[in-house]
């Protein structure tokens, strides 16, 4: 919401009335005629933005206003761009501007001012005309234009290039291509402005060229890259550095320009043609294609054989320049700034290598010794991880066609990043970004994928909220066959594993002797030998060792005050997403055995969580659901597990501690535990489980609950009945047992309260008055029956 302040200019800017306004113009007309703009002109560029874009509707400013404004776009100062910039686009746009932009001004173009073109540009026409003079300013030599101007181009193109790349025509790209080959392997190899020797008779003439030097000092002694120092660059090699940030998004996407583009009448290629020959004049050095005259260019593209194709040729370049950036990133640089540069420089040389193997296979035997021996100096030292992982894409890449042992890059990529990095951010949105876009690669490739589930999901532990969107879409691919007990086990496991991080990174920051501090006591039971076992499954980085562990509930108390740590209970409060990303994964790829195992886990875990508020209950309502499900789409898993579930839902205590799960249990036993579902049904089968329900719901109907517990709620009393009227439907036997038993149930209820009944809410909601529900019909029935005899 706006401050009262800003509504009252608002309103006033709204209210304005045109007469006023006219005023307004002509005074800042003549401000704009003035030698000097000072803060009065600020001031009023500002309100004459605010009144453009405080209206809805577009205003068209006086012809004089905004050829001043025009004019202020190539200011010197950049708050004038900015401001003329802005409110240009609040205007209606000149007539066919972006096509008449004169060469003049495009030389001078600034990022404002070609910004404010590429917004105004009208059709596609417009945007292609714009590259097209934009290109051509690039071929303009410095001493034809301000020699800054250059630096604003690039940007620009990439911004065209991002969002309408269908704008650029087959010439565009050609000629762009070469202009990167010039800029990126023949920049000026001598530092800008010339140094002086120092002394008495110093000066202009005196001054010497003084070659570049690499990061560690020494004279460089090979082409200028972005990775060379000096006093002051020249244009040229300010030109490679722009080139050098823009060339893997012009790799990756310039093939998205059309074809049909490229078929431009005769003059236009003879335009872009002599344009192109205004270019730098370069000996027999392979510098350029052309020798500066249309014929040349003409013999050049007929006969191909002497020098690659542009794009190819730009392919090489960018191979050789990355090539040398690999060997400059072995120098010890002396700054900490230049250490990092080299970083950085590392992951967009390999990217960029990457790009050009995609387009042409056979580089990639040139470039996989270079890549093989980088790994190997870098491998070592984490702190290159994120150098390491466009590494990783380069062998996911190509490392089949290369024959090449990819091994140790996948132990180091889902062995020790996430083992000992998971506490690094940046790490973790690069690599889980890397296996986001590489899913399917992955899965066919690399086995070791799969099975590094108990190590990836150390990246969620420690902190869920940031990465929970990426596991969302990693967890199917990490649920087969194989791993899914396990990964359940894992899942459930998470806010335990999330405070066992937690406690390592404690560990290494806390003295063992320190007597005070909050959690000491579980990070005792870390650091004891005894209990280091449990920790070290937690901590484990590959599946295979084992499901679960024995001693859970030990675990469980050693982590007791643990719960409320803020990352533990983060971590719990994503668990039932992705518990349900799991099932519902898991039924597409496990058979009934594994599914009827997966039963078993669900029965057996609702007891043994990690006791955060809430959390139980939450894993109880999934649990719940999807047993529902799986037994929906098996009916013959409820006969699979029939001695499972009847001891499960024999158990009073669970009617307290597992209400949710122990209701939907006895639910899928009177619904399913049926010949029609399963011809392995015996009346015996039946006539137990009947048994065991009948116990189960006399125990509770027949005395308070424990202490400490509450009542039943009255949906478990009516699973209950309704799963016995189900079942004595199945054996005659059965009738008039459920009858009796029934009917002395509402005998009690009729003499008032009842101790297992909370109020007589839940004993109306017990004895379904709700006439639509066909259970409660059947009930009805059975008690009429009784009440007949």
């Amino acid at each position: 919401m706006y401050s009262h302040g800003s509504e009252s200019l608002i309103k006033q800017a709204r209210e304005i009335q045109d007469s006023e306004l006219q005023k307004f113009y002509s005074r800042l007309v003549k401000l704009l005629q003035g030698k000097e703009l000072g803060y009065e002109t600020v001031d009023s560029l500002q309100r004459l933005h605010l009144i453009l874009s405080a209206n809805k509707y577009i205003r068209t400013l006086p012809p004089e206003l905004q050829k001043r404004l025009q004019s202020l776009l190539s200011s010197p100062a950049e708050p004038f761009q900015v401001l003329s910039s802005a409110v240009l686009r609040e205007t209606l746009p000149p007539a066919a501007h972006s096509g008449n932009y004169s060469q003049e001004n495009i030389v001078q173009l600034n990022g404002h001012a070609a910004a404010l073109l590429l917004s105004q540009a009208g059709s596609r026409a417009d945007v292609s005309s714009l590259c097209t003079q934009l290109l051509r300013g690039l071929e303009s030599r410095q001493s034809e234009g301000p020699t800054n101007s250059l630096s604003h181009t690039l940007p620009i193109l990439n911004t065209i290039l991002t969002h309408n790349p269908e704008c650029l025509t087959e010439d565009h790209v050609t000629l762009l291509s070469k202009k990167l080959v010039d800029w990126l392997r023949y920049a000026s190899i001598l530092q800008g402005g010339g140094a002086s020797s120092g002394g008495f008779f110093t000066g202009p003439r005196s001054r010497q060229p003084v070659p570049i030097a690499e990061l560690d000092g020494t004279v460089s002694g090979d082409f200028f890259t972005v990775l060379c120092v000096g006093q002051s660059f020249t244009e040229d090699q300010w030109m490679n550095v722009f080139s050098f940030s823009a060339l893997r998004h012009w790799l990756l996407t310039y093939h998205s320009v059309s074809n049909g583009n490229g078929t431009a009448d005769t003059a236009h290629r003879l335009q872009l043609s002599l344009s192109l020959s205004h270019s730098h004049s370069f000996s027999n050095d392979d510098r350029s294609e052309v020798d500066g005259s249309v014929v040349s260019m003409v013999s050049v593209t007929s006969s191909c054989g002497r020098l690659l194709p542009p794009k190819e040729r730009l392919r090489e370049k960018s191979f050789q320049y990355c090539q040398r950036l690999i060997e400059q990133s072995d120098r010890k640089a002396h700054k900490k700034s230049d250490a990092d540069l080299q970083k950085a420089c590392l992951v967009e040389a390999v990217c960029i290598l990457d790009c050009v193997c995609e387009e042409d296979a056979s580089l990639v035997f040139r470039a996989f010794p270079c890549i093989k021996a980088l790994f190997g100096r870098l491998s070592s030292d984490l702190s290159f991880a994120r150098v390491l992982l466009p590494i990783a894409q380069f062998y996911l890449n190509h490392g089949e066609m290369a024959a090449v042992d990819c091994g140790s890059v996948w132990a180091l990529v889902f062995g020790r990043f996430p083992s000992e990095l998971f506490n690094d951010p940046f790490l973790a949105h690069e690599l889980l970004r890397f296996l986001r876009l590489n899913l399917e690669s992955l899965q066919l490739r690399v086995p070791q994928y799969t099975h590094s589930f108990p190590n990836l999901l150390k990246f969620l532990a420690w902190d869920s909220p940031a990465v929970v969107d990426d596991f969302v879409d990693l967890l199917p691919s990490l649920v087969t066959a194989g791993t899914a007990v396990e990964l359940l086990h894992t899942l459930l496991d998470l806010p335990c594993l999330s405070a066992t991080l937690v406690l390592q990174v404690r560990s290494t920051c806390l003295p063992i002797s320190e007597q005070s501090g909050r959690g000491l006591l579980s990070l005792d039971a870390f650091r004891s030998p005894s209990f280091r076992g449990l920790f070290l499954f937690l901590l484990r980085g590959q599946a295979g060792s084992g499901d679960t562990i024995d001693r859970l509930s030990t675990l469980h108390e050693l982590l007791v005050e643990t719960a409320d740590w803020p990352r533990v209970v983060q971590c719990a409060q994503i668990v039932p997403v992705l518990l349900h990303i799991f099932f519902n994964t898991v039924i597409t790829v496990a058979d009934e055995k594994l599914l009827a195992h997966l039963i078993l886990v669900m029965l057996e875990r609702s007891s043994l969580l990690l006791n955060i508020p809430k959390y139980n209950k939450e894993i109880h309502r999934v649990f719940s659901s999807h047993l529902l499900r799986l037994c929906k789409l098996h009916p013959s898993l409820v006969m699979d597990q029939s001695h499972e579930l009847l001891e499960f839902s024999g158990a009073t205590a669970n009617v307290y501690s597992k209400e949710e799960v122990y209701t939907h249990v006895v639910w899928v036993l009177g619904e399913y535990l049926s010949v029609s579902c399963d011809s392995r049904c015996s009346v015996t089968l039946i006539t137990s489980c009947f048994e065991a329900l009948e116990a189960v719901l006399f125990e509770i109907t027949s005395s308070v609950p424990p202490p400490g517990a509450d009542c039943p709620a009255p949906r478990v009393v009516t699973t209950l009945m309704s799963a016995l009227a189900k079942l004595a439907s199945r054996s005659h036997d059965l009738i008039p047992r459920v009858s009796l038993f029934l009917s002395k149930l509402r005998t009690v209820t009729r003499d008032g309260s009842v101790a297992w009944c909370s109020d007589e809410e839940d004993l109306v909601a017990i004895w379904h008055r709700d006439t639509n529900v066909a259970l409660p019909l059947r009930l009805r029935t059975l008690t009429n029956l009784t009440h007949s005899h």
